[in-house]
């Protein structure tokens, strides 16, 4: 095991109560699972039962959007991620990443949509990954833009299909990158269709929940192992991240995946960790209202109940907490606001939003 995958593992874990206040923003919520805002006051809330929630931050005044795309929800199918076009001042234009049925034949897909008011309209399925598959399982589904506007998706392995991770022209277990018309962007790895998939960007991933893109441009991405080994990842074009010829985690019955835990021409993680935490969201911290944070790598666990805040030096780990604990949730997702607040989402059918601000100077 090389040095820089210890590092985590041997730094010691806080658990910090921070000089914050906590308020909550909207309750009731039937399983969150990604945010985003429209404006200063307004925040839009995906759930995995398929609505997307309009929610005001000075009232919590609440509306439900209609004319939302059908989804599949069986369990872990449903709504995933919500995320704003580049240019959404201009063309008010949104991305939904989805679990798009039937059953025996589902798959996950995105939409974009025009918001108007209380109703998303022009809804237009811009992507379907191939292929389908008869799980309700491992859909990835996280959505990231690149400084080049082009769009990432992450897509699971389908739980019953891990071999097909490892097939650069099947599109389960991987990172996507497409245009925003759903088409593959130009310069991708296998760009000429010879070795691979013209949309993918990476490979070897087992059901990727974390993807975000740091001030220089580097994608980070964190993924569910089986029993234990869930990893952080520091994503590259063409390269193998090794799922399932090589994980730190073992199969729910207890046998081991593989024997290896590494392999030449594999990518190994930033870390690891065993047991698990179920890693569900990634944010990195952009705004200076936490300065302290700011650069931060923000990870919350549904597992553990709380968010891993990890300062990075490079690419390697220099030091991990353990940050709102206090709140006994699981924490399905964690968002920055326009000011640098941070935004928690509780993962129950009654589930939370919670906002993060510091304490006033007394």
């Amino acid at each position: 095991m090389t040095r820089f995958l210890l590092t985590l593992l041997l730094t010691p874990l806080l658990s910090v109560k921070a000089d914050y206040d906590a308020r909550t923003v909207a309750e009731g919520l039937n399983f969150p699972w990604s945010m985003t805002f429209v404006d200063t006051q307004t925040l839009l809330v995906a759930t995995r039962s398929g609505t997307i929630e309009r929610i005001n931050l000075e009232t919590s005044d609440q509306a439900t959007l209609s004319g939302g795309p059908e989804t599949y929800v069986m369990s872990q199918g449903g709504y995933f991620d919500l995320i704003r076009d580049p240019d959404f001042n201009q063309n008010q234009t949104l991305y939904l990443a989805l679990a798009d049925g039937p059953a025996d034949a589902n798959a996950t897909a995105i939409y974009s949509a025009v918001l108007s008011g209380d109703a998303l309209t022009n809804v237009q399925k811009i992507f379907r990954m191939t292929p389908s598959k008869d799980t309700p399982a491992h859909y990835g589904g996280k959505l990231a833009f690149l400084p080049d506007n082009t769009l990432l998706l992450t897509t699971g392995d389908g739980f019953e299909y891990r071999e097909a991770a490892q097939d650069t022209f099947n599109q389960m277990g991987k990172i996507l990158r497409l245009n925003r018309d759903g088409s593959p962007a130009a310069g991708n790895p296998f760009e000429d269709g010879q070795l691979g998939d013209p949309y993918v960007y990476s490979f070897g991933h087992r059901n990727v929940q974390g993807l975000a893109v740091d001030s220089r441009g580097q994608i980070w991405s964190h993924e569910h192992g089986p029993q234990g080994g869930d990893e952080l990842n520091w994503i590259r074009p063409g390269h193998n991240y090794g799922w399932p010829a090589t994980s730190f985690g073992v199969n729910y019955s207890g046998a081991k995946v593989t024997p290896l835990t590494s392999a030449e021409g594999i990518t190994p993680p930033v870390n690891y960790w065993v047991p698990s935490i179920a890693p569900s969201h990634l944010l990195i911290v952009q705004g200076a209202l936490f300065p302290d944070w700011q650069g931060s790598l923000m990870i919350s666990a549904l597992v553990d109940q709380d968010v891993k805040r990890i300062t990075l030096s490079g690419t390697q780990i220099a030091a991990t907490e353990s940050l709102f604990t206090e709140f006994e949730a699981r924490i399905r997702a964690v968002h920055e606001g326009p000011d640098g607040a941070i935004y928690l989402l509780t993962d129950s059918d009654q589930g939370k939003v919670i906002e993060i601000r510091p304490k006033p100077a007394s």
